[in-house]
Parts: structure tokens; C-alpha cells; sequence
């Protein structure tokens, strides 16, 4: 679990997880939050289905590296982005992170803050020496190459 300055983060378990997947607010519900619209991709119903439960359910207290962080405004007491580790750091201590932001809270800097916040959170982590982030959309360093984000 961190905070930012907007925001409190927090690893879902696997309970949590078949609430998120119901899409009936039982997580809002179960978080003490306010309850808004909100869809799971394609994309992310098949990953949570096929990798993220089971790997959720399998890994006992390290769940934190395969499970899906949501990202709630403390002003709003709403959820407002997603993000998830994809696994425990490889053998050269790096770890792949994917995200998204609920389309009412798009282009507001919360993704950013989320991915700053994962960053400082994963200084912290012994294990853990550099993140990779896969999104829909390939971001470019202002060089034009992709960069990794190492510590």
C-alpha cells in the first residue's frame, strides 16, 4: 500500500479480485467507496481470468507482484485508475507493470502519479531493480527510444 499526493494505492486480493471482476460494485462496496461506472477491457477480463487469479490465489503473501492495484481519490473517495505488476522481479530484478485510467478520469495526471508512486514503492523493494511498463500506446522517451525506468 502508498499514497501520493492525490491518491491511495493499494494491491487487491483475491477476493477483492472476483468482486472487481462482478463489475457490481460489491468492491466499491467492501472498499467504503462511492460507486461509479466503470468497464474491464477484453483485454484485462482475459488476464485476470487466466493469470491474475490464479497467480493471486497460488502466491500467498507475494500476491502484491501479480495482482491488480487500484488507485483511489482521496478527495472523492472514488477509483480512478488501475495498475498491475506482472509477476515477481526476473532474475535480473526487473518487473513489467500495465495500467489504465477510467475514461471520466483520463487526462488528469493520474496515471502519472500512479507510475510515480509504483516507482517509489519499488525503490523500496530489495528485489526489485528496474520496471518495464507495457501500455495500448508505446511511449517514447523525448530521445525517441523506448526507456526503461531503472533505480
Amino acid at each position: 500500500m502508498f499514497e501520493t499526493s492525490r491518491l491511495h494505492v493499494h494491491p487487491l486480493t483475491h477476493a477483492q479480485l472476483l468482486q472487481c471482476v462482478r463489475i457490481d460494485h460489491s468492491l466499491e462496496q467492501a472498499l467504503q467507496l462511492k460507486p461509479i461506472p466503470r468497464n474491464i477491457s477484453s483485454e484485462l477480463k482475459e488476464a485476470l481470468d487466466e493469470t491474475i487469479l490464479p497467480n493471486v490465489k497460488a502466491s500467498g503473501a507475494q500476491y502484491r507482484f501479480s495482482t491488480l492495484w487500484t488507485a483511489v481519490l482521496n478527495s472523492e473517495q472514488v477509483m480512478v485508475a488501475d495498475l498491475c505488476i506482472m509477476g515477481e522481479p526476473n532474475k535480473d530484478g526487473a518487473i513489467e507493470i500495465g495500467y489504465g485510467t477510467y475514461e471520466a478520469f483520463q487526462g488528469q495526471g493520474f496515471m502519472t502519479e500512479l507510475v510515480g508512486g509504483i516507482v517509489s514503492w519499488a525503490r523500496e523493494e530489495p528485489s526489485v531493480k528496474s520496471i518495464k511498463a507495457a501500455t495500448d500506446k508505446p511511449i517514447l522517451h523525448r530521445s525517441g527510444c523506448w526507456k526503461r525506468m531503472a533505480f
